[in-house]
């Protein structure tokens, strides 16, 4: 009997969440509390299944989302999620189905681009999805860091500032606004609904054990907050009865560089913290240098983050800003069509223009490797050494990062 690949009805949404966790090799068991909880929130008309004599045996979901690029612009994203495929179907083309018919319905949507969060890498370059933002997370050794406890208070030193501890309710009412804020300032940030605060803070179904963590809220001068940590600590004692516990940051929010080293070093000065462990934060995060001994934090993970797929060139790239002043022309490549073409950019510090044009190009490149490019995370010198992309004119890589790569890296918060 052939597979047949469709959109699921309610009845199934039950099945569907099963066979996810089948694919992730997580207990088969969904309570009837999660399917109660989580289905008002999926448009079903974007949930697919591969079924098999009534089974589903692959699953595949996107939704809207809205995600910053340079400059602080949204782009209106197709987020990509809940990808699986049984042991017993893989090499069938399941997966290439769902993905194309889905890329094409964003396409003609007018999404601008799709993202997703790669559990593996090899898979998703094929499909035009290139890594766009990276993550690293630091543990730092606390007793070596260099901070003296004695300093009265862990807004010392930054203009006055002050931090309270607070709780879930006060992380929803102050961190929607300080994330948009953040996102107007940092590419690769995706947009949190009001759902995402309410998981994020214990304020709704979990399908893990949820440990509450103990929020921390930032406050400049003048009372205005700037930033929060949310973050969790083990019990854990020595052989001589000494305190030796790690603190755990899930979530470290702060828009401005006053409030990121206060939060940063109140969590270096808990007692009976000895190590701190950072979370997934950008690779240009400020931790370690902010350290008196920098020595003391170790790189524990260093991995890609958000994959980018961009559908429609110029709807990336106009809306960004740039470094510099210049013109590129670029020939994408794009096996699927969605993108392919030759764009002219006008780039400029004030925004940019983006249109076809028959001129010969600067860059050969597929759209893969513009979707590495688009955020201003990677470099076009290094992916033309790799000999992922052509220069057709002589220096037009260097001019390409002149033009595209940004002062601070992409960073993506979120996993989806």
């Amino acid at each position: 009997m052939s597979l047949e690949v469709r959109a699921i009805d309610e009845s199934e949404f039950p099945d569907w969440l099963r066979a996810i966790r089948t694919g992730f090799l997580r207990p088969p068991v969904v309570p009837d509390a999660e399917v109660a909880d989580r289905l008002p929130h999926f448009d079903l008309s974007r949930v697919f299944g591969a079924f098999d004599r009534g089974r589903i045996v692959a699953t595949f979901h996107s939704f809207d989302q809205q995600l910053s690029t340079v400059g602080g612009a949204n782009l209106a994203a197709d987020a990509v999620s809940g990808v699986t495929v049984a042991p017993t179907h893989r090499r069938r083309g399941l997966l290439s189905g769902m993905m194309k018919d889905d890329l094409a319905a964003a396409k003609e949507r007018g999404d601008a681009c799709a993202t997703l969060i790669a559990a593996e890498y090899p898979i998703y370059g094929r499909f035009g999805f290139g890594p766009a933002s990276w993550l690293t997370e630091w543990s730092v050794d606390v007793t070596r860091a260099g901070f003296d406890r004695r300093t009265p208070g862990p807004g010392a030193g930054d203009g006055g500032g002050r931090i309270d501890l607070t709780d879930g309710a006060g992380i929803r009412e102050a961190g929607p606004a300080l994330h948009r804020r953040l996102a107007a300032g940092r590419a690769g940030i995706t947009a949190r609904t009001p759902r995402s605060w309410d998981v994020g803070t214990g304020n709704s179904f979990h399908t893990r054990p949820w440990t509450e963590p103990f929020y921390a809220l930032y406050r400049s001068e003048s009372g205005e907050a700037e930033g929060y940590v949310a973050y969790t600590a083990d019990d854990a004692w020595s052989d001589a009865n000494q305190p030796v516990q790690t603190a755990t940051v899930r979530d470290l929010v702060a828009v401005t560089p006053a409030a990121e080293r206060a939060l940063w070093r109140y969590m270096c000065s808990i007692d009976w913290i000895t190590v701190v462990r950072s979370g997934h934060r950008a690779p240009d995060d400020l931790l370690p240098l902010l350290l008196p001994d920098p020595r003391a934090a170790r790189v524990v993970t260093h991995s890609d983050m958000l994959w980018l797929r961009i559908l429609d060139v110029p709807k990336v790239l106009e809306p960004r800003t740039y470094a510099a002043e210049g013109t590129l022309v670029l020939d994408v490549r794009d096996g699927a069509g969605l993108a392919a073409g030759r764009y002219r950019l006008d780039a400029s510090p004030g925004g940019g223009s983006c249109v076809p044009t028959g001129a010969a190009p600067d860059l050969v490149l597929d759209v893969a490797e513009l979707s590495r490019l688009a955020l201003g995370d990677e470099s076009a010198v290094r992916l033309a050494a790799l000999g992922r992309i052509e220069e057709a004119r002589a220096g037009a890589a260097e001019r390409a990062d002149l033009l595209l790569r940004s002062a601070r890296r992409a960073w993506s918060m979120d996993i989806f």
